[in-house]
């Protein structure tokens, strides 16, 4: 009976060790993302263009931030540096 007991014993503590590393993958992939949102992607990685394509521009993804000055250059959420409100690229989204 002590030998199942130990089994039981040994199979609960690799459970709870593979939860653990679980919890710890999902944390450091959530971190990491955060971490690229902060920074942003490279324009040439999302082919980014100062132009609209097929009707889409900036000015109406989602994830554009427009400048507090007009005529100024925005931001967006997922690309690093000036965006243009007439650009696009391939993360471009549709405002709700």
């Amino acid at each position: 009976m002590s030998d199942d007991k130990s089994r039981q014993n040994g199979r609960r503590a690799l459970l709870r060790k593979a939860a653990g590393i679980s919890a710890g993958i999902a944390v450091a992939g959530i971190v990491a993302t955060q971490a690229a949102e902060a920074a942003g992607m490279a324009k040439s990685a999302v082919k980014y263009q100062d132009m609209p394509k097929d009707g889409h521009q900036c000015d109406g993804c989602a994830l554009y931030i427009p400048a507090s000055t007009a005529g100024k250059d925005g931001r967006c959420k997922a690309v690093a540096g000036a965006i243009s409100p007439k650009g696009w690229c391939e993360l471009w989204s549709p405002k709700s």
